[in-house]
């Protein structure tokens, strides 16, 4: 049984804050280094964080934490070109990869235990937690899919694996609100440390 991953997306260049965000503090670290701290503590086998933007500080802030990096090259074409980065960087036999963003600081290691223990018993290559009938992360994709993901639209995203494969695609129900809650801009910032 291959391993599961965590790819953590933190290629962005926060334009709408202003500033680069994942390097603000959050909870005794930055927001990157919480992120991180969060995939690490749940039973996520290994974690890939895919650098762009800021590489250099953003590799500084998670010094000491065991996590490997691919730099995208590409991360100003979107999302999904972070999320190619991180796939095609993952080993041969890793199993599945689930998707974090590096501004999403409050997924719990519960969330991501429900979303893999669905994937190891259920036979679903596509597992989404849900919050109030909203999808929200960490998104697990079997490894599979691989080409199919690299095939993608970038500017349609990850989601449209997902129209394409919609018979493949588990939604697990779970409590928490973080799993929709992406931290963009000043106001997005200051509500999330309240």
């Amino acid at each position: 049984m291959g391993a599961n991953w965590g790819v953590v997306l933190a290629a962005g260049s926060s334009t709408r804050m202003g500033t680069q965000k994942l390097l603000l503090p959050y909870r005794e670290d930055t927001m990157i280094g919480n992120v991180v701290k969060q995939v690490l503590s749940s039973n996520v086998d290994h974690v890939m964080v895919v650098l762009g933007a800021d590489h250099q500080e953003i590799r500084k802030a998670l010094k000491g934490k065991p996590v490997e990096f691919c730099h995208n090259r590409d991360h100003t074409r979107g999302m999904l070109s972070s999320v190619m980065c991180g796939i095609r960087s993952l080993p041969e036999d890793a199993n599945a990869a689930l998707i974090f963003l590096g501004d999403q600081p409050e997924i719990s290691p519960g969330v991501t235990n429900a979303v893999i223990e669905a994937y190891n018993e259920d036979i679903k290559g596509i597992v989404i937690p849900v919050h109030q009938h909203r999808r929200g992360h960490p998104l697990l994709v079997d490894l599979k899919y691989r080409k199919e993901i690299d095939r993608l639209d970038l500017e349609k995203g990850l989601r449209s694996l997902m129209h394409l494969f919609p018979e493949d695609v588990l939604e697990v129900d779970v409590e928490e609100p973080g799993i929709l809650v992406d931290i963009d801009t000043r106001d997005d910032y200051s509500r999330a440390l309240k």
